[in-house]
């Protein structure tokens, strides 16, 4: 026979690719460009070759970047590669918040983006806001494939596009309509109780009616009450702190340091009046409460002492956005007296990379006892 028709069981396998899976059965060796990585990878599983398989494997390994992370991501899910979908997952979560790139964003699909936004391991910058602005433009590039325009147009296209929406839908709520619905399991994942405690925030979530109003008035009620509560204690209550069942609960925020000088930022209205200037100086991190008053978000508390659990990630990533260094510490209760500050990174002899994110996630712990416990 001069020509053989063979159906195959995976789109990814092509002629092509059978010929460089079935190469290496007469050769010690195989190159594996990335370009062809995927259907290498599809056909050497139809055909069980294991070897081969993990060294298409370690190719996906080296070549992750915005461009393949999504088609790694999708693929070691398909065919057992469980630590290459891990590194992947990893990398999404790293940068996903820090990279402006729509082509990324159109790629990732709805199960895969409502996975990165429960997670308390999401490379927030600054604020929780940031995550339903990214979920917004995600949601925009998701509903209309064909739109093409720079990074600096998204937002506003987007926002012009929800617009429409809520005019024609007579301010329904977006995520309410038929449209909407199927966009509700990833937009569940967002803390709104660290959004809507920002008068710019809430006014930006008002206007967007993309959240349904349901969601949010249980949230309004909540918050005022534990600010009462905030305001209202007078004495702190020592207790113990089991932080793995609470991954909704945590506040996540961030900050970039572009390079190795001195520079501080301020998280303000942290747990309802504590305002947290966070400094890098001397290779260490430094937190400090504050008790100036400024025009922070809510009222500074002058308590005697304000505590909360927090843990911090730091991470360096090259250009193609894989970490070159990261560190994490364990959740730590931090209890700050006015105006006192606290070390809680030493990076002194460590190999740091430039620029470097820094990522919080916070727990803000109430008293016993309360619909808003923690313990």
């Amino acid at each position: 026979m001069n020509t053989i028709e063979m159906l195959m069981p995976d789109e990814n396998i092509d002629r092509d690719a059978l010929h460089e899976v079935l190469g290496p059965l007469y050769q010690d060796s195989v190159f594996i460009p990335p370009s062809r990585v995927l259907s290498i990878l599809a056909t050497a599983s139809m055909l069980q070759l294991d070897k081969l398989i993990q060294h298409c494997g370690e190719v996906m390994k080296e070549t992750v970047s915005a461009q393949t992370v999504c088609s790694y991501y999708y693929s070691a899910e398909s065919y057992g590669l469980p630590n290459v979908r891990t590194m992947c997952f990893q990398w999404l979560l790293d940068n996903l918040m820090t990279q402006p790139n729509e082509q990324l964003l159109r790629d990732v699909s709805l199960d895969l983006m409502k996975e990165l936004i429960a997670s308390s391991e999401l490379l927030v910058m600054e604020m929780e806001m940031d995550v339903y602005t990214k979920l917004k433009k995600w949601m925009f590039l998701q509903l209309q494939p064909t739109w093409r325009g720079s990074c600096r147009a998204l937002l506003p296209d987007t926002n012009l596009w929800f617009d429409r929406s809520k005019r024609e839908s007579g301010g329904t709520a977006f995520l309410e309509t038929q449209q909407g619905r199927a966009f509700v399991p990833v937009f569940q994942q967002l803390r709104l109780a660290y959004i809507i405690c920002n008068l710019s925030s809430a006014r930006t979530i008002d206007h967007d009616a993309v959240i349904p109003a349901t969601w949010l008035n249980p949230m309004y009620k909540d918050q005022w009450l534990a600010l009462l509560q905030a305001a209202q204690t007078r004495y702190l209550q020592i207790f113990d702190i089991n932080v793995s069942g609470l991954h909704q609960n945590r506040m996540r925020c961030g900050a970039k340091i572009c390079r190795d000088e001195m520079c501080s930022w301020r998280w303000t209205g942290l747990n309802f009046g504590w305002d947290l200037v966070v400094s890098y100086t001397n290779w260490c991190i430094i937190c400090r409460r504050s008790v100036l008053n400024t025009c922070g978000s809510l009222r500074v508390s002058l308590l005697c002492q304000r505590k909360i659990a927090f843990r911090l990630s730091l991470a360096s990533l090259d250009r193609a956005g894989n970490a070159v260094f990261r560190k994490d510490t364990e959740y730590q209760i931090l209890a700050l007296k006015k105006d006192q500050e606290l070390v809680v990174v030493d990076l002194e002899n460590q190999d740091v990379a430039f620029p470097m994110y820094v990522a919080c996630n916070f727990l803000c712990l109430r008293r016993r006892g309360t619909a808003h416990s923690e313990d």
